[in-house]
């Protein structure tokens, strides 16, 4: 449960027991400390730097600008931009079928309306030419990113060629540009995350150049996991027929609580997402299979960490300790019958209640699937990506006709350099087939 590996000349303490990972979340920062790893690669992946950065708090600011009525708000504003870039995106494209590839596309469709919704629009009230230049403008910020993100496990790792660096130059140059200040300042309906964020920065006394970089930063942050998220999500439910036939089943079920049309529908209602609990499971078991963050601390002074078991286990000051929900639990065999396989009902009840009883050594498990973090590593987020994800699949199932190109394809498998990043993207994409039903 506890292998030690010699890193670049330091040791890490790879923690495999989930009985253990409360212990080690909680932890006070005087203790094991979470900051200096997410200073480095702040520093190191996108140049930024911050007097005085506490990300504790941080988080304490910004958490009440993803909670309640601001998470009403951003989920209302999230259903609204996904139909601007889904639903004229495809009305402009015309009738028939279009060929794609689902990663691009899903990843494309959610981070150009995340980027919509915390950033702004190009103006309000929205016209037919004002939602034009917000696809176009949202078009050219993701295929920039994109360009960034391809090469981000590189950039953390210090292995970039010099033919790579210059790609990373150029694409954080213009997203530097797209992002910076003067330019969201015209822009209209920004979050109330963007304005809190804002003056955070403004109050530390960060320079303008700084913040678009911080920005660039914050970008990757809130949507560079929801699009991957998506795509595995929907290639499950493609390549499992039953699956699919019963998230479609539930979909129609849930149109019957609204009483409009759903072509008419301006939101969907927190009661109907919270009324999904088929597409709950099946969200939290793609999550189970794909994702694949590090949890890391630095051990600041001699201390030991109790095990289940009774016994303990000494860390050494400068060492660094690492968990890897991936393995244990997402992936155990003790826990998970059939760890490896996609089962869509595996967190439900026989009664359709969400299933969170699961045990390991006979004990039952407080953390027995970690997508989201844990303790002060837990996603600030977390309910915002899951309502956006489940209004993506939503709009998708109800409005669109999709296919894979070849339904015999095999699901690829990982790209082995994004194991620590979040969610994992696949080695390749997969065709699809898609056409919208009016």
């Amino acid at each position: 449960d506890l292998p030690q590996v010699l890193v670049g000349g330091r040791y890490v303490t790879v923690l495999l027991d989930p009985h253990c990972y409360d212990t080690v979340v909680w932890e006070s920062r005087t203790k094991l400390d979470f900051h200096a790893y997410a200073v480095f690669l702040m520093e190191r992946i996108f140049d930024v730097q911050l007097p005085h950065y506490n990300p504790s708090d941080e988080k304490a600011r910004m958490k009440p600008t993803l909670l309640h009525r601001d998470l009403q708000a951003l989920t209302e504003a999230m259903y609204t931009n996904l139909r601007t870039v889904l639903l004229d995106d495809a009305t402009e494209a015309g009738g028939g079928w279009h060929e794609t590839g689902l990663l691009d596309f899903s990843y494309s469709s959610l981070l150009r309306a995340g980027y919509l919704t915390l950033y702004g629009v190009e103006a309000l009230p929205r016209t037919h030419q004002s939602q034009t230049q917000d696809r176009a403008h949202s078009a050219d910020v993701f295929h920039t990113f994109r360009q960034l993100d391809l090469l981000l496990p590189k950039l953390a790792r210090g292995s970039l060629s010099v033919g790579d660096k210059d790609h990373v130059s150029k694409a954080k140059g213009r997203l530097w540009k797209l992002l910076s200040p003067a330019r969201l300042a015209t822009r209209a309906h920004r979050s109330t995350w963007l304005e809190s964020y804002l003056l955070h920065l403004e109050e530390m006394g960060v320079s303008e150049e700084m913040q678009a970089r911080a920005l660039v930063l914050q970008l990757w942050a809130t949507q560079g996991n929801m699009g991957p998220a998506a795509f595995w999500l929907l290639l499950f439910l493609l390549k499992h027929p039953e699956a699919l036939t019963a998230v479609r089943g539930e979909l129609e079920r849930a149109l019957c609580q609204v009483e409009e049309p759903v072509s008419q529908m301006t939101t969907l209602p927190q009661k109907v997402l919270d009324s999904m609990s088929v597409l709950d499971s099946v969200l939290s078991e793609s999550l189970r299979l794909t994702a694949a963050p590090f949890i890391t601390r630095e051990v600041v002074v001699d201390m030991a960490i109790p095990m289940a078991d009774g016994r303990e286990f000494s860390l050494r000051r400068g060492d660094r300790l690492l968990l890897f929900p991936f393995l244990s639990p997402q992936r155990d065999s003790e826990i998970y019958t059939d760890p490896e396989k996609f089962k869509y009902d595996r967190f439900l009840n026989a009664d359709g209640s969400e299933k969170k009883d699961f045990y390991k050594d006979g004990k039952r498990l407080k953390n027995y699937n970690m997508p989201w973090g844990a303790g002060h590593n837990q996603c600030l987020g977390r309910s915002y990506a899951i309502n956006s994800i489940k209004q993506f699949v939503f709009l998708m199932l109800v409005h669109f006709d999709l296919e894979l190109t070849n339904p015999d394809v095999e699901i690829p498998e990982f790209d082995l350099s994004r194991y620590g990043f979040g969610l994992m993207q696949p080695e390749h994409d997969v065709p699809i087939r898609y056409r919208f039903r009016p």
